[in-house]
């Protein structure tokens, strides 16, 4: 009897083996796919009994249809992110600081946050830091210094990962943001300010790319062979 369930192998082949050849989990991109789809996604990872996974850029609809799936998953509405199990794993390696250079940046802030997390690492987020007030990251220099890794989530000009890069040790990886007025160009502007940062040890990802940027984090602060 057909009741509208819809193998997966039809419309996507997950990768099981992930974690065991690359020591990180499956990850689901939600934006372009369906309820539906993400629905039978949720069923598959769950039968398979994956370790952890993570559903990104997850809109009311897609978290719904995973929760069908998996009632126990955690989903956060800021991030768009759903993670399953729940709890992230005991954290372990460096810790990752992720910075929100303002408020209408921490979704993106949180989607890297919560990445770092569920990838194991030991994480703290900071809000509204941004270079129109210097002191407020200044604020926060010997956590920043404490860090391994650090995610800078900044629209409008892009420029606070250049200005932290020049404070710390570690290395910075900078989100831009489709935040801003018109000339920002939906996140191009932060863009290319920070593939022109004058601070070297700056590694750029996409525009709203928070996933990129907490699992680039969280393997640049992964624990450190013996």
């Amino acid at each position: 009897m057909d009741d509208g369930w819809i193998p997966p192998a039809s419309f996507a082949r997950l990768d099981h083996d992930r974690t065991a050849r690359r020591g990180y989990p499956e990850a689901v991109y939600c934006a372009g796919k369906s309820p539906e789809q993400v629905g039978a996604i949720a069923a598959e990872l769950r039968e398979h009994g994956t370790a952890v996974a993570l559903f990104t850029r997850a809109d009311p609809a897609h978290a719904h249809a995973v929760l069908a799936e998996l009632p126990d998953a955690r989903h956060d509405a800021q991030a768009q992110l759903v993670a399953w199990p729940p709890y992230p794993p005991e954290p372990s390696g460096g810790l990752v600081v992720v910075l929100a250079a303002g408020t209408s940046d921490l979704p993106v802030a949180r989607e890297a946050e919560l990445t770092a997390r569920y990838l194991g690492r030991p994480c703290t987020l900071v809000v509204d830091v941004g270079v129109a007030g210097l002191h407020r990251v200044l604020a926060h220099l010997d956590l920043l210094r404490s860090a391994r890794a650090v995610v800078v989530a900044a629209g409008m000009d892009g420029a606070l990962p250049s200005v932290v890069a020049g404070l710390v040790a570690a290395p910075v990886v900078a989100v831009p943001t489709s935040v801003g007025y018109g000339a920002a160009f939906g996140g191009l502007a932060p863009l290319l300010s920070m593939l022109n940062a004058c601070s070297p040890g700056v590694a750029v990802v996409n525009i709203d790319n928070g996933y990129g940027a907490g699992h680039l984090a969280a393997q640049i602060a992964a624990p450190r062979p013996d």
